[in-house]
């Protein structure tokens, strides 16, 4: 089968990188990161007028392309950047909402797409432990409506979001994949409590919490208690998101250890000369390939139709790239010595990256642990 990018591919990457070489520097990076908001609404319209977020969704949603290998040229090129404007909210938001039932819904899901509104999924429960299917809040039918109950944490960009779609137990218990609903609310919903705060990587995460909180009836997604292979499907998209994104840092730490090994000079010579130097770096150019094969495998997984086919894929890159970038990151800031921890540098700031990118939607363990579940199932 042949991988290669076509050409309408390879256009939108050389056009991404260009756009982030000129407009997302470090320092303009860190501005952003260090901002109230945690992203650049400027920076946004940019990488929407440019198609990166059309690039996410198919043809018929109004996207431009939604295949798992456009999912993963974008946030390749994102992770080398360190990127933290919220396409993967987006995404993987879009993503919950394709059983949506309701002309509103369906409305919101294109303005997503669009790029106009900023939706943002709030799955997370406290005692998850990665679990997609372990949902503790509540959701309990009233007349004519529901009423919401519960905690979701870690919700990036909750604070700058125009809607949250969140994940609630109306029937059933513990990690039951069945009796999962997922629920539309406006952000201004009465009974929500947001708790901000910033991230490790950069950017601004929220905890929400949903202390009786009335929604009418058609706030509903798709069907009472069967929201659990929607809610997996765009764990998954996310998933290869996050894995590419990874695989995007990876190469970035790379880069910046070959420029720093052959400029840093000891006894007159470039340190990159040291021959145990250099099969180092040999051997995270290996991990590194071998990452980036696991990523293109889970990127043709993506739309299978065969559950256990594409689940499978998405876990071995997500334990691959978890595995490979930590250490990368570990390695290249010894290479560098005492200045790759520094704040200046932007190596330890994508170190801090591949390790958050690691425990985002299930950790090294947690996927190789799923793996060889649905190996044996």
């Amino acid at each position: 089968m042949n991988f290669e990018p076509t050409d309408e591919r390879r256009m939108l990457d050389d056009a991404l990188r260009r756009l982030l070489s000129q407009h997302y520097d470090f320092a303009q990076r860190q501005r952003i990161a260090q901002s109230g908001e945690g992203h650049s609404m400027e920076m946004w319209r940019h990488l929407v007028d440019l198609g990166a977020l059309g690039a996410l969704f198919a043809e018929a949603d109004g996207g431009l392309g939604g295949s798992g290998f456009d999912i993963a040229l974008v946030f390749e090129a994102l992770g080398g950047a360190m990127v933290l404007e919220p396409l993967l909210a987006a995404l993987m938001a879009a993503a919950v909402l394709a059983e949506a039932k309701t002309d509103v819904q369906r409305a919101l899901r294109r303005d997503i797409v669009a790029g106009s509104t900023l939706a943002v999924l709030a799955h997370a429960d406290p005692e998850a432990r990665y679990e997609a299917s372990h949902v503790t809040t509540r959701a309990r039918p009233t007349d004519g409506g529901w009423q919401l109950d519960g905690l979701k944490c870690v919700v990036r960009h909750a604070e700058q979001a125009d809607f949250f779609i969140v994940s609630a137990r109306s029937s059933g218990c513990g990690d039951d994949p069945t009796g999962i609903s997922l629920f539309v609310l406006p952000a201004a919903t009465p009974g929500i409590t947001l708790r901000g705060y910033p991230l490790a990587d950069g950017g601004r995460g929220a905890d929400i919490a949903l202390e009786g909180v009335h929604l009418p009836a058609d706030a509903l997604v798709g069907t009472e208690g069967q929201a659990f292979a929607t809610i997996e499907g765009a764990v998954g998209a996310g998933v290869l998101a996050l894995s590419a994104q990874a695989l995007g840092a990876m190469e970035s730490a790379k880069q910046l250890t070959l420029d720093y090994l052959r400029t840093r000079k000891q006894f007159g010579q470039p340190i990159g000369s040291n021959q145990a130097l250099q099969h180092r770096m040999v051997d995270l150019w290996l991990g590194i390939e071998q990452a980036r094969s696991a990523v293109i495998n889970a990127a043709n997984a993506l739309q299978s139709a065969d559950r256990a086919t594409r689940e499978r894929a998405l876990s071995a890159a997500k334990a691959t790239t978890g595995r490979v970038g930590t250490r990368v990151a570990e390695e290249c800031i010894q290479m560098h010595g005492g200045i790759g921890m520094t704040w200046e540098l932007p190596l330890s700031h994508l170190a801090k990256g591949l390790v958050l990118t690691n425990h985002m939607l299930g950790d090294e363990d947690h996927h190789l642990a799923r793996y060889i579940l649905l190996g044996r199932a």
